[in-house]
């Protein structure tokens, strides 16, 4: 993109449906100054780059406007108007109205020229919106749709002295049409809830004064403050201040989180009883919210297979329809005599009856709920695709390091071997002390892990002088004239001979655990042992036990540790298998071999490190994605809390999902076989196909929004 070209997005209102897209895709055709343009009909959002030595965003919303599309104040999302002032709802209203007084007329015996004026009234009134999109869609996209089969059905009832029988069939789907921006409006609740998250001020201290701004002209650096009870105006770092944040809404945890200087923050999260100062880290155009809503919007776009395959089924399927009705009104008069009338009349029916309204909207409607529920219990889903997938996986793959564990070394165990007078430590405190003393110069993550052990159990490190790194080993420092290392068992035993004859029992018990063992001593004799591990998280056994009863078949575990840590890691959580000592690119091999051998796989991991295996995997799933762009952008599926549970409530809801639009699709074929029998028999009229028509769409609508529960 030319960096000179500027972006703009704007929400527009009436963009309720893929014709609503077409129509502003052709009218902003060979707009001076555009270059790029997105709609986005799932969220009534157009996105627009353009040439600003060209054209304006002024311009370009006036144009919008001109197209029946206006632009919204900000980014909120338009509303579907009341009914009373929905020119749809409003025409077919009129319609019905027409239809009525014509049927009353004709019963009170009026000469049939009235009633048929009215008919016809109500089928012109009635279909003006409906025609209109069927006769652009022939012209312009030269295809055939299911709007196109109606309108023939009704001119040909019409014409063969069905006006009453015409009129009915448009007025009935003319209510269809009414409701599917209400319809599309309900799909919309989700992200209009995330939207509804961040509040609309924020109060801001400039400049020695508070003041209160629109959230969108907030700065990164801003100092904003948070009252209990309020959200995060956007995502930042507290300077001043302690309390508990309810992050449910961004990220779907079900208990407070404690907040202290120095902890982000994420915008729409809520503040509990301590006020707060935050700094600004994100524009508000930037933040979580802003970039979860904006990947829903994205992945309602994005079709799944058996969307795109129902699409492509569609495209075909009505023309054929359209044949098959004409062949069904000429070829039994032609060839075997029968009569004109009748057969054109179940032709007319057959159209109606064999329309693909419901088989076509079964899907997506239902994939745009998933995605929009989802999201609000902080499961992001990037596209229909990847909800299909994902519930299709029969085995996960996970990352150990800051998947199952917290990805933070802590000291488990702190033991004093003999006491000996000679010695310098001869007590835990004094271990510490020493240990911490040393290790603080060192930025090894388990030294580090050693340094915060001993300040949460108050010991001071104690003083000491040439600090040396032993590469590898460990490390040294000098303690009153004596030399005092620091390191692995094989740093005593083999490099420095230091006999550990009566520390073995301890070393081999604590390692076997999967803890890293670290032996405190002199040039003479060990003092004491150190036991490290990266701690499991708290809830990945009854995550793992999810997963299984999610109808996982196995769970893998692949990890960079050695095959003790991995061996008593897996078998403390209920791991199936796992793998061990694996570089990054050795784990995206393993899940290459576990999708080859047991078919669909989800591989989670931090989304950073993890990204080979992640992009492997059938599904990628990164887990704590809240605030953190590449673990967003990496993975397929996004968990924006560190909480792996949330993965089997995504396997449930993606299975649930399938589930639903399965049953939509043999609903809708049920129903569409049953009627074009009924028609091709002659058992059904014109309006009874068109009711049972209306009926199952509105039916599978009200089944995919099913998933807008939780």
């Amino acid at each position: 993109m030319n960096a000179s070209t500027k972006q703009l997005e704007v929400r527009v209102a009436n963009l309720d449906c893929e014709h609503d897209a077409a129509t502003i895709e052709r009218g902003l055709a060979g707009f001076a100054g555009l270059t790029e343009l997105k709609v986005y009909p799932k969220s009534a959002k157009v996105a627009l780059s353009f040439d600003p030595a060209r054209t304006n965003p002024e311009a370009l919303k006036e144009k919008l406007d001109s197209l029946g599309f206006p632009t919204q104040k900000g980014m909120e999302m338009a509303g579907q108007p009341k009914p009373w002032r929905n020119p749809k709802v409003l025409t077919s209203v009129a319609s019905g109205v027409l239809l009525l007084s014509g049927w009353l007329i004709e019963l009170a015996g009026a000469p049939e020229p009235v009633s048929l004026i009215l008919f016809i009234a109500a089928i012109l009134i009635g279909g003006y919106y409906f025609g209109r999109e069927a006769i652009e869609e022939l012209i312009f996209e030269r295809r055939i749709g299911i709007e196109l089969l109606m309108g023939v059905a009704a001119v040909v009832a019409t014409a063969m002295g069905l006006a009453a029988e015409g009129a009915m069939l448009v007025f009935l789907y003319s209510i269809s049409e009414a409701a599917e921006g209400y319809t599309e409006e309900k799909t919309r609740a989700a992200v209009r809830a995330l939207m509804d998250l961040a509040p609309k001020v924020a109060l801001v201290r400039r400049d020695g004064t508070e003041r209160e701004i629109p959230v969108d002209e907030l700065l990164v650096g801003d100092v904003f403050i948070v009252k209990p009870g309020q959200a995060m105006a956007t995502d930042g770092e507290v300077l001043v201040g302690a309390s508990s944040v309810n992050q449910a809404p961004v990220t779907g945890e079900s208990v407070p989180v404690e907040k202290q200087p120095g902890d982000p923050v994420f915008a729409g999260s809520i503040n509990g009883e301590g006020a707060l100062e935050v700094r600004a880290t994100k524009t508000f155009a930037d933040n979580t919210i802003a970039r979860i809503i904006h990947m829903v919007e994205e992945a309602q776009e994005k079709k799944g297979k058996s969307q795109r395959f129902i699409e492509r089924f569609g495209a075909r399927y009505s023309p054929i329809v359209l044949m098959i009705g004409f062949l069904v009104a000429v070829i039994p008069p032609l060839v075997f005599g029968a009569d004109w009338t009748t057969w054109i009349t179940r032709a007319t029916v057959f159209i109606v009856a064999a329309a693909p309204c419901a088989l076509v909207i079964s899907i997506p409607i239902t994939l745009v709920a998933t995605l929009g529920t989802g999201a609000r219990q902080g499961v992001l889903i990037k596209g229909g695709i990847y909800v299909e997938e994902l519930a299709r996986v029969t085995v996960v793959a996970m990352d150990k390091t800051g998947t199952l564990t917290r990805g933070e070394p802590e000291v488990t165990n702190v033991i004093v071997l003999r006491q000996d007078a000679n010695r310098l430590a001869n007590s835990q405190t004094d271990l510490l002390a020493v240990a911490a003393g040393i290790e603080r110069r060192s930025a090894h993550p388990l030294a580090q892990a050693v340094v915060r052990h001993a300040q949460a159990q108050g010991v001071q490190p104690a003083e000491l002088a040439g600090f040396r790194s032993l590469t590898g080993a460990g490390a040294s420092a000098r303690l009153d004239g004596r030399t005092v290392y620091i390191g692995s068992p094989d740093l005593f035993h083999s490099k420095l001979g230091i006999s550990l004859d009566h520390a073995w029992d301890d070393i081999n018990h604590l390692q076997s655990e999967g803890k890293t063992v670290v032996v405190l001593g002199d040039e003479q004799t060990p003092w004491g042992l150190i036991a490290i591990r990266d701690n499991i998280r708290s809830n990945a056994r009854t995550a793992i036990g999810a997963l299984h009863g999610a109808g996982i078949e196995k769970v893998f575990m692949l990890t960079g540790d050695n095959q003790r840590t991995a061996q008593a890691i897996a078998g403390e959580l209920g791991i199936d298998e796992f793998y061990a000592d694996l570089k990054p690119e050795d784990k995206a091999i393993k899940v290459r071999e576990l999708s080859e051998r047991y078919g669909h796989t989800a591989m989670v991991g931090d989304g950073v490190n993890d990204a080979p295996a992640l992009a492997e995997a059938t599904v990628g799933v990164a887990m704590g994605a809240a605030g953190t762009d590449v673990a967003l952008e990496t993975a397929d599926v996004a968990l924006m809390a560190d909480d792996l549970e949330k993965l089997a409530y995504a396997l449930h809801l993606a299975r649930r999902s399938q589930s639903v639009v399965k049953q939509n699709l043999i609903l809708s074929v049920v129903v569409i076989s049953v009627l074009v029998i009924g028609a091709v028999a002659g058992w059904l009229t014109l309006p009874a196909a068109v009711l049972a028509h209306e009926i199952s769409e509105f039916v599978v609508i009200g089944s995919g929004l099913r998933m807008l529960r939780s």
